[in-house]
């Protein structure tokens, strides 16, 4: 993914309360296309690189159970 891309979807929603950045997450995912999954993969890299290992535990487990249904 190209770095400018990545500055630019950090840089439209720094800033933004747990309500709009919930809003934009669900809408990506509700909307389903393909040219806004660059922006979730770059808020779940925002989530990873500030979880405790503990964390990430509990959001692969997640992953891995949402993949098996």
């Amino acid at each position: 993914m190209n770095l400018n891309l990545r500055n630019a979807i950090i840089h439209n929603v720094s800033g933004n309360t747990q309500d709009q950045l919930k809003d934009t997450i669900v809408d990506a995912i509700q909307r389903g296309e393909e040219k806004l999954l660059p922006g979730l993969g770059v808020l779940f890299e925002v989530i990873w690189n500030h979880a405790d290992q503990k964390e990430q535990d509990m959001m692969l487990e997640t992953l891995e159970q949402g993949l098996k249904q």
